[in-house]
């Protein structure tokens, strides 16, 4: 983004650095309680909403207003705020809200700022965990853990041989289409939790994630973190991860071709 200049890059991250914080006082001080889950699908399948996706898109919501009113919004629970703004923030309140309503950690708020939408900044913080994942330019990714920063890079040299991948596949594709990828399944050797899975990637923790069925608030807030870490990230298709979807993200070009071509069948 050529004609975002690293003045703006810092006000924007600074942001983010400061609503993490902000997001996990919140979480201790007003949803760490019984919380009421209600199903977003009627009849078959399983899709879950609680309170406290709704109370904390709502305090994303008025935070980001209360700094850069003029900017547009996307949000998984309240939906599209339009404007005449080239810059757009997508949130996701909670992902991971099957963890959150059986008490798995793993849950994140997930938060980015669109320019012209292109990912620019990314937020993935851990309340639980007490730990959050940001960008502050498009070439530098940090780990905020205990309130120490360290700055994170993927495992560049990895090769496919001994690589460490994890995923998950959601229901999106079937058990037949699984079938036509046996490499893929028989190197599901990690597991894949949430948007906790990108941030280890992004760290240098994974070498690949796979995952299917991606809404753009689930995969937005995340790219820029894994590209200023140095990852690619893409469709399964070869295709802008910007388009959601089927996402797969690979620590450098060599592994990621040859998982492309591997996953061609079920494409």
């Amino acid at each position: 983004m050529s004609d975002i200049k690293s003045s703006d890059y810092k006000v924007f991250s600074r942001f983010v650095e400061n609503l993490a914080k902000k997001l996990t006082k919140f979480y201790y001080s007003k949803l760490n309680k019984k919380f009421v889950t209600s199903n977003k699908i009627k009849g078959k399948g399983y899709d879950p909403v609680t309170t406290a996706d709704k109370a904390f898109e709502k305090f994303i919501r008025k935070e980001i207003n209360s700094k850069f009113p003029r900017h547009q919004i996307i949000g998984e629970e309240f939906g599209y705020q339009k404007s005449k703004s080239d810059f757009t923030w997508v949130i996701d309140p909670i992902d991971g809200t099957r963890s959150f309503v059986i008490g798995n950690p793993t849950w994140s708020n997930l938060i980015s700022l669109n320019y012209k939408g292109n990912p620019i900044v990314g937020l993935a913080n851990f309340p639980v965990l007490k730990k959050y994942y940001f960008n502050s330019s498009n070439k530098s990714s940090f780990v905020v853990e205990n309130n120490k920063k360290r700055k994170i890079k993927v495992n560049k040299k990895v090769k496919f041989s001994n690589m460490k991948m994890s995923v998950a596949f959601h229901g999106g594709i079937s058990l037949d289409q699984q079938k036509k990828i046996p490499k893929i399944l028989k190197l599901m050797q990690f597991p894949c939790v949430d948007a906790l899975s990108y941030s280890h990637f992004a760290e240098g923790k994974l070498d690949v994630v796979i995952q299917c069925s991606n809404k753009i608030w689930d995969i937005h807030p995340l790219i820029p973190i894994i590209e200023a870490a140095g990852g690619i990230v893409s469709t399964w298709n070869n295709k802008s991860a910007v388009k959601a979807g089927n996402i797969i993200c690979s620590a450098n070009r060599n592994i990621h071709n040859q998982l492309i071509k591997i996953l061609k069948p079920v494409c």
